[in-house]
């Protein structure tokens, strides 16, 4: 009997483990830019996250106060560099609420079209990554190849590929070209092909749907908690999207759907920005159909000096709530200006969806939040 209670005290202290802390990041290729998160491991499984943000602080939100209202402008487009003409869009409302500026009807519907291409670019980024993160480097690539006919458009119209500055405080800086709108007809019937081709490559693939399925889950009520927005809410079943509930700009002159998940796990969270794609298309079509002529920018002094005031605005970035509160003291530079960034406050939630699963299943997590460190660190 001794001896039976000898074997099975060594037994138990063999299978005791330690915990260890596990840093990944900042320089880890899918930690999706200068994040790093201190994991900490029992065995290959995840028993804490910490978030560790700050390397890549550029102080935009000072440096705005140096800075007259349109100088500022262009700096919009380094936050979320991914999706650079809805950061433009966002600022350029916020200070026209404070001036009580009307944007001609042209430049409404150039500035949706404008947005809803950079919102399927920002996603065609976000599949390329997770398709990579899982070892697809095939899914990778095709996005990317689709990707660059959305940047010549925007190169078209704006000069720009991936910092662009083409929205103005009352519109837009410039019509676009003779050759645009040809052009974007003729993308605008590929890219269903092209979403299809995603389908059959990475949706159906046993392999990612087994790497995302039932990984990184989030329920309703805790993605509420953690104040989730954008297609990582929609993933839980919420059909909360700015355009609808709280339309700015014309939005409420087109007819889409707003794509939701069911599990809130990873693969819904892809799922949703794959829809989402399609409806930004018939948005596209629907606003090229009905694209006036006219202005494309108002009437705006040359140097802005809204009233003393303040003004806060948000739109549906690609990544979620995006909002811009300027206050005024009746200068030509704003007093203050906050960033309400979608990034920052998705990735507080990734420790929840991280915590139980193994450190594949963390990358998997990391990159379905979709996060651009760029409009985390400010």
């Amino acid at each position: 009997m001794a001896m039976s209670g000898n074997i099975n005290s060594s037994h138990n202290e063999a299978l005791r483990t330690e915990t260890i802390s596990l840093n990944m990041g900042p320089q880890h290729p899918s930690t999706h830019g200068v994040y790093r998160a201190v994991l900490t491991m029992d065995g290959e499984y995840v028993v804490n996250v910490e978030n560790h943000v700050g390397y890549l602080h550029r102080g935009l939100e000072k440096i705005a106060e140096t800075r007259t209202y349109s100088q500022f402008a262009p700096y919009t487009a380094r936050l979320d560099y991914i999706a650079g003409i809805l950061n433009n869009l966002g600022y350029a409302q916020a200070v026209e609420k404070l001036l009580g500026v009307e944007v001609p009807e042209r430049a409404e519907y150039l500035r949706v079209i404008m947005s809803e291409l950079q919102r399927i670019a920002s996603h065609m980024v976000f599949v390329a990554s997770i398709a990579i993160d899982v070892g697809g480097t095939t899914g990778w690539t095709y996005n990317l190849r689709d990707r660059e006919r959305i940047l010549d458009l925007l190169e078209m119209a704006g000069g720009a590929r991936l910092t662009t500055n083409y929205m103005r405080i009352g519109g837009v800086a410039d019509d676009i070209p003779e050759e645009f709108i040809p052009e974007l007809k003729r993308l605008l019937a590929d890219l269903p092909g092209c979403f299809d081709e995603y389908d059959g490559l990475i949706t159906g693939n046993e392999i990612f749907q087994l790497r995302c399925k039932n990984v990184g889950v989030m329920d309703v009520d805790t993605a509420i908690n953690y104040g989730l927005t954008g297609p990582n809410l929609r993933a839980c079943g919420i059909p909360f999207d700015l355009r609808k509930v709280k339309p700015y700009g014309i939005y409420d002159r087109f007819d889409f759907e707003v794509p939701v998940g069911e599990q809130g796990d990873s693969f819904d969270r892809y799922l949703v920005r794959i829809q989402e794609m399609r409806q930004s298309v018939r948005i596209i079509q629907q606003a090229v159909d009905a694209l006036p002529e006219g202005p494309v920018i108002a009437k705006v002094p040359k140097v802005i000096r809204p009233a003393k005031g303040e003004a806060y605005h948000q739109i549906e970035g690609a990544k979620g709530i995006l909002g811009f509160y300027v206050v005024s003291d009746g200068g030509n530079k704003p007093y203050r200006l906050h960033i309400h960034s979608p990034s920052f406050v998705n990735l507080g939630a990734f420790p929840e969806m991280a915590r139980g699963g193994t450190i594949q299943d963390a990358v998997v997590t990391l990159a379905s939040i979709d996060p651009v460190l760029g409009e985390v660190d400010r």
